[in-house]
């Protein structure tokens, strides 16, 4: 089960093939050769990248 790397919630919603949405800590999520890229929604609907705060490892899949 897909947890996110920001809150370790799983309250998570599919939002496209291959991206997710936390609906506890509201950022999305693009699932990559068994990787995450972590983005922030800006106000005007852009998407702003977080990865640099995590570890490729944090980023992982299981």
């Amino acid at each position: 089960m897909l947890r996110c790397p920001n809150c370790n919630g799983k309250d998570i919603g599919k939002i496209g093939t291959q991206d997710y949405y936390c609906w506890t800590c509201f950022i999305e999520m693009t699932v990559t050769s068994n990787e995450l890229m972590v983005h922030q929604i800006e106000a005007d609907g852009s998407l702003s990248s977080l990865d640099d705060l995590f570890t490729k490892e944090e980023r992982k899949l299981p």
